[in-house]
């Protein structure tokens, strides 16, 4: 049996012991559990911490950035004293070494910190920094807020979502994505499609635009829309198609192309113009017959409030990584229930982001449907950590290992270094291999 010791959360982010728990419940009855046996109030107030008797504190943070050809990963472990670890990932398509130099920067800002402090945690790298620095800023944050919902699993030997209201889905439902890499014809998506399909995915994204930007040449739009038709003539009838906008359009070629592919029922438009401009984004969504889907560029839940006042989108995308991590995600979720939106989280990074959003995906009651690159990134992906999330006939097992249920093989990540040139050109032509600048 674990021995419990019952804490008490002090100002400065620090426990300590709470001498006063024994006579605080010593009043109260007993409960009665559900099997028959009493529950001491001693059991509900105590914090079981199975891997150490006190109280922990983060002592170092370590980064690492993998190579991967089309994004450079960034990755984190967040030391303790007590020798647990977290692991966390902050990548974004580029500023790979700026986002490392940020989490580096606000280090001081955590080390003494207990990581079961997340909010103080928060407080600490967003408000007391009293900058605001988007996407970047919030992506080294997560880097560190994931690696702490680590820490904590792996000391209370709980999954997190177990830690953030329990497991609500028996397993997930994913789409497939980056699995069109090659010729931009219709010819080459309706080939990868049926292969795809034939796995078991029942729903697949792409994005069909090539290089466009606010507007398509008559060719364009019609080589576009033959994409579309091959796709859905490769699935059948029962497959979703979620089409990818990449914010490349104005309103009027967006609602334009919106009424011409409608009747290849997509499930969503995603991004179909930038998101810096809410009009726009609900101008498409008030004209447009396929549902818009947005918000995985958004940095704080106020960009969310803001649009979701309009009720008009209900397919929501938050980025993990650039919102501060998993607990800012997990409270937006539940804003987006309150406008009976549905959470399709963005999780287009590395591996580690991929294990985060099964977590918040496990424990968010209004979830969508999982993004899944993983399967169709390079080979060597799958070596860089243990446990990578697998895909078996479209779903997602969730585990029940402690924590993200993963650790990085730093052996591996040492074999994939840094380069400049990784990264997603997504306006320029053939972006869709997603391979190194370099190789062309």
């Amino acid at each position: 049996m674990v021995k419990t010791t019952p804490l008490r959360s002090n100002l400065d982010g620090s426990t300590s012991l709470d001498n006063h728990v024994e006579d605080r419940v010593s009043v109260l009855p007993e409960l009665g559990g559900s099997d028959g046996h009493k529950i001491s109030w001693n059991q509900v107030f105590a914090s079981p911490r199975p891997h150490y008797n006190g109280p922990v504190k983060i002592v170092g943070i370590e980064t690492y950035i993998v190579g991967n050809p089309w994004k450079n990963w960034l990755f984190t472990r967040v030391l303790t004293d007590e020798g647990i670890h977290g692991v966390g990932e902050g990548t974004m398509n580029f500023f790979a070494k700026t986002i490392e130099a940020a989490i580096h920067e606000l280090k001081p800002f955590v080390i003494g910190l207990d990581p079961f402090q997340i909010e103080i945690l928060l407080q600490r790298l967003v408000r007391d920094v009293y900058g605001d620095g988007a996407q970047v800023h919030m992506s080294a944050v997560s880097a560190i807020e994931i690696a702490c919902w680590d820490i904590i699993g792996k000391a209370t030997g709980q999954p997190i979502y177990n830690l953030m209201g329990g497991r609500c889905h028996t397993k997930l439902r994913a789409y497939a994505n980056g699995w069109y890499r090659g010729p931009r014809t219709p010819e080459s998506f309706h080939e990868r499609a049926k292969l795809v399909a034939g796995r078991g995915y029942t729903a697949l994204k792409f994005d069909p635009f090539g290089s466009a930007w606010r507007t398509l040449t008559s060719r364009d739009f019609d080589l576009s829309l033959d994409i579309i038709a091959a796709v859905r003539d490769a699935v059948g009838p029962h497959v979703d198609l979620l089409i990818e906008g990449h914010s490349r359009f104005n309103v009027s070629t967006a609602v334009q192309f919106s009424e011409a592919m409608a009747r290849y029922r997509p499930a969503f438009f995603e991004e179909p113009v930038p998101h810096t401009n809410n009009n726009a984004m609900v101008e498409v969504a008030r004209r447009s017959p396929v549902p818009v889907a947005t918000g995985e560029s958004f940095s704080s839940k106020q960009q969310f409030a803001e649009l979701l006042k309009y009720d008009v989108v209900s397919i929501l995308q938050p980025e993990p990584l650039y919102l501060g991590g998993l607990f800012p995600a997990r409270k937006i979720a539940d804003m987006i229930d309150a406008h009976y939106g549905v959470v399709a989280p963005h999780s287009a990074q590395g591996p580690v982001c991929s294990a985060a959003c099964v977590q918040l995906n496990a424990c968010t009651p209004n979830f969508y449907i999982h993004e899944i690159f993983d399967e169709f990134n390079e080979p060597w992906e799958k070596q860089i950590i243990t446990h990578p999330v697998e895909v078996v006939d479209g779903y997602i097992e969730i585990p029940d290992r402690p924590g993200l249920g993963i650790d990085l093989n730093l052996e591996e990540i040492a074999r994939h270094p840094y380069r400049q040139e990784n990264f997603l050109p997504l306006f320029e032509s053939g972006w869709e291999l997603r391979r190194s600048q370099s190789e062309d």
